[in-house]
């Protein structure tokens, strides 16, 4: 009784990753995201906790802060961590649902991680505003 078990060819694999070609879906696009808005974050709290520090300090301090805020290049960058921090706490309500294993299935992921988008970038355009102007 000979078998007839015919052995597939190994697929031809890429000797290296091209990592710009590829095309990752809108949930990972959002975890790395996620990722990068929570190692941003993370440093660059010594430098929001040293403003802090300086504007309740002395009257000099908050009028120094307030200089500072009023550089363009300043603003940028703390709307950045604006962003960041929005971004990151509603990645991190979408990543709590998950875990209760809520929108698990592809098409309600794919739609929360629409969502985390649509709202973050509102919420950071408003408090922006309010923050700023």
């Amino acid at each position: 009784m000979a078998s007839t078990i015919t052995k597939t060819p190994p697929k031809a694999r890429p000797k290296h990753l091209d990592l710009f070609s590829i095309r990752l879906p809108l949930p990972g696009i959002l975890s790395i995201m996620h990722r990068i808005s929570g190692a941003a974050l993370f440093l660059f709290l010594p430098l929001l906790l040293w403003l802090l520090d300086r504007s309740l300090d002395t009257e000099i301090g908050y009028d120094q802060v307030r200089s500072y805020m009023s550089l363009w290049i300043v603003k940028i960058v703390l709307i950045g961590l604006l962003y960041g921090f929005m971004h990151h706490f509603c990645a991190g309500i979408r990543y709590l649902f998950l875990d209760m294993h809520k929108g698990i299935d592809l098409p309600q992921a794919r739609m929360s991680a629409a969502i985390v988008y649509f709202v973050s970038i509102p919420l950071t355009v408003i408090a922006a505003w309010l923050l700023f102007f």
